[in-house]
């Protein structure tokens, strides 16, 4: 695929280096049969994958050497744009010298990192990021063949955005987490969003079953039906409690009896995480802010304070770490 077959010199300019180079130089194009297996004393996988949004599709050839489960070779053929030849390409090259267990770790994502020139600008337009998504898809194809499984035994978790493979449930804890209230913010923490957009409201590229701007709108319902819950009464231990209702109790604790103190001083903190250590003792890492953060204190009198208010409001169990 040549520069002059594409739309114009502009939309030219949004596709990465790599990407170029791999459109009109793939390294990996091609085919094995099962002779070439059988003089590699490998097994032979095929596997097919097809984007019914842009009409692209991809065949995946491996050699898997069975004693070690390792793809020695791959190769792939590819139906379509000059995006879905180069992520094609880019995707058989991270396959190749891994474990299948490995490969089906990759990601959409991996593959359109890999084709960046830098870290910081996408390696293509955000129109064309949808004919470059196949990659998972088929290496999952490929796997389930070679271990002789439903290919859906890989995924178990609603996949929301293709293209960065973010899940429903990590979305969903990171606007409760972080408490988000645009789309825009979502896509900042997890990238979903942030290449061909299908998953962002409907009317794009392709349709879905959750949008974010659906998945947005019923969990900020849900934490408000929650905060009020919560400031009747709540039923449950904070031991027992999920992360995020740790976090929410932590937070409503420090929001009323610890930041007014050290707001007076000029300083803050922030809750890092909370992990259960050995026994029944949870801890609570904390970061002092502002004036607080070269503060003798923080690592004495005000760091008692704090663990003892959490102590008696929440769990004798709490003990607070600073960081």
């Amino acid at each position: 695929m040549g520069k002059n077959s594409l739309i114009g010199g502009s939309i030219w300019d949004e596709y990465s280096q790599k990407v170029q180079d791999r459109m009109n130089n793939p390294q990996h194009m091609g085919e094995f049969s099962e002779e070439d297996a059988k003089n590699r004393n490998a097994k032979l996988i095929v596997a097919d994958f097809g984007a019914e949004s842009c009409g692209d599709a991809v065949r995946l050839f491996w050699l898997v050497d069975e004693k070690t489960d390792k793809i020695i070779d791959a190769k792939f053929k590819s139906f379509g744009c000059g995006t879905a030849i180069a992520s094609s390409d880019t995707m058989v090259n991270l396959c190749i010298g891994k474990t299948v267990d490995e490969a089906v770790k990759i990601t959409n994502l991996d593959v359109e990192f890999a084709m960046r020139d830098n870290p910081e600008t996408p390696a293509v337009p955000p129109q064309k990021m949808h004919c470059s998504v196949m990659a998972y898809d088929v290496i999952k194809q490929a796997a389930a063949h070679y271990k002789g499984i439903n290919p859906e035994d890989f995924e178990d978790q609603i996949i929301v955005c293709e293209c960065a493979r973010v899940s429903l449930g990590t979305i969903k804890d990171v606007i409760k987490l972080n408490d988000l209230h645009t789309v825009e913010e979502i896509t900042q923490y997890t990238k979903a969003g942030a290449f061909c957009k299908s998953c962002v409201k409907p009317g794009g590229h392709e349709k879905r079953e959750h949008y974010l701007v659906n998945i947005l709108a019923e969990t900020r319902a849900e934490m408000d039906r929650e905060k009020l819950k919560n400031a009747t009464k709540s039923d449950v231990a904070f031991d027992e409690m999920t992360l995020v209702g740790q976090l929410k109790a932590v937070e409503s604790v420090l929001d009323s009896e610890i930041r007014p103190m050290l707001h007076n001083d000029g300083g803050d903190l922030e809750v890092i995480d909370i992990q259960k250590a050995e026994g029944k003792a949870i801890d609570v890492y904390i970061r002092y802010l502002g004036a607080c953060s070269g503060c003798s204190s923080g690592s004495g009198a005000t760091l008692y304070a704090i663990e003892n208010i959490l102590q008696e409001e929440l769990s004798p169990n709490i003990r607070v770490m600073p960081v």
